[in-house]
C-alpha cells in the first residue's frame, strides 16, 4: 500500500548523503533527484525513502511520534544500517537488538534533521 516515504529537511545536499550511504544497505540508489527533492529506491520495487524541502517554503520539523521503518532481513544488517547512520551523524535512538520475545530485533536513530528511523528484522521468536 505504501508507494513511499517523505521526510522534511533543511540541507537537502546533507540529507542526500546521509541517505545515499543509507540507501546502500538495500541494493538501492537515487531513483528521482531535484533541486528540491531526492527519492531512493527502484521503480515499481518495494516503498521508497524521499527527503525534500518543504513546498510550503517554511522550515522543516519532525513529527512528533513519527517514524519510518526499514526492514531488512537480518540482525547483521540492523547493526550495518545503524552503524553507517551513526557514523554518518546520526543519533541513537536504540542500539542494535532483540525487543521483547517475539523475534523482533531493531535499531532506532534520528537522521541529521531529527527525523525517527528504525531499522529492524524478523528472527525465529524465543520459546
Amino acid at each position: 500500500m505504501i508507494g513511499y516515504v517523505t521526510l522534511g529537511t533543511n540541507d537537502l545536499p546533507r540529507a542526500g548523503e546521509f541517505y545515499d550511504a543509507i540507501a546502500g544497505h538495500f541494493g538501492v540508489g537515487r531513483m528521482m533527484d531535484f533541486d528540491t527533492f531526492i527519492a531512493w529506491g527502484a521503480m515499481d520495487g518495494a516503498p521508497g525513502i524521499a527527503a525534500t524541502k518543504p513546498f510550503d517554503e517554511q522550515p522543516a520539523t519532525v513529527g512528533n511520534g513519527t517514524m519510518v521503518a526499514l526492514e531488512v532481513d537480518s540482525p547483521e544488517k540492523v547493526r550495518a544500517v545503524y552503524d553507517t547512520a551513526i557514523a554518518k551523524g546520526g543519533k541513537d535512538e536504540g542500539a542494535p537488538g532483540p525487543r521483547g520475545d517475539d523475534g523482533f530485533y531493531a535499531a532506532y536513530f534520528r537522521d541529521l534533521d531529527g527525523n525517527k528511523l528504525n531499522v529492524f528484522c524478523m528472527t525465529t521468536p524465543v520459546s
